[in-house]
């Protein structure tokens, strides 16, 4: 529903929480994190720095310290009393979806197609879980075949990965394989050599608009973060609750 923590709440008698939403489950990581900032700024300064503004500011550090851009961040957020398990299903965007879908959910936050390539880039850090793209590798057009527009060595590195048997459904591949733990612009290096992980990477070298700007952050890293920043403030802007809306809580996992 915006920026205002409602991914942070667990599920409760009155609240089915977002972790457990399809998108989110076992790939949102890093609560506890969350949880130990949060239990050390209200001890210093109870009841004023709101849940939404340390996931705010977290993003941004975890982006700094990987190497990545440093943006200003908005502060005075206030915290939603409720959250969607349902809207996290439907609105966040699927690995399986079509350029046109994904950029119709961004849209429809106030985000453009620019951002949805820009903000993309964020997969240059992370994994994804093997189901997420395993129909790629192995049964991509219902005849047993994987997907042509993927590199053939990634294509048998994650077959090894991720055989062809439900148990590897919960195994993990980097996201971007290059360079794992570093936030750069490897991620826009590998959609230009057919080596995007998620059909949703690969799915931006499709369209001539999306291609162009994959192809110009390959080839500028500089440009890509400082277009990074832009973008990723534009988000923290979307859904915010200021003033007396919602609430400053206590401890991020429930309403106060």
């Amino acid at each position: 529903m915006g920026c205002e923590g409602s991914v942070l709440l667990d599920d409760s008698s009155t609240i089915k929480g977002e972790k457990n939403a399809v998108p989110n489950k076992n790939s949102a990581r890093g609560f506890e994190v969350i949880d130990a900032i949060k239990a050390n700024v209200e001890k210093a300064c109870p009841s004023t720095v709101s849940c939404a503004d340390i996931l705010a500011l977290a993003a941004r550090e975890a982006v700094y310290l990987a190497g990545g851009p440093y943006w200003p961040v908005l502060l005075g957020r206030r915290d939603g009393l409720t959250a969607s398990e349902g809207a996290a299903n439907t609105q966040l965007p699927s690995p399986f979806e079509s350029l046109a879908n994904i950029t119709a959910k961004f849209t429809d936050k106030g985000l453009d197609m620019k951002d949805v390539v820009v903000l993309s880039g964020g997969h240059t850090i992370g994994f994804a879980q093997c189901f997420t793209f395993k129909p790629r590798l192995f049964n991509f057009d219902g005849a047993g075949n994987p997907d042509p527009t993927l590199d053939a060595t990634l294509l048998t590195s994650l077959r090894g990965l991720c055989p062809n048997e439900a148990s590897s459904d919960s195994n993990l591949a980097p996201l971007d394989a290059a360079s794992v733990s570093k936030f750069d612009n490897s991620y826009y290096k590998n959609l230009v050599n057919n080596s995007g992980l998620l059909g949703s990477d690969q799915v931006l070298m499709s369209d001539n608009t999306t291609a162009a700007m994959v192809s110009y952050y390959s080839k500028f890293p500089f440009l890509f973060s400082k277009d990074f920043g832009v973008s990723m403030v534009k988000m923290g802007n979307i859904g915010v609750l200021t003033g007396q809306d919602g609430q400053i809580r206590k401890n991020c996992r429930v309403v106060n």
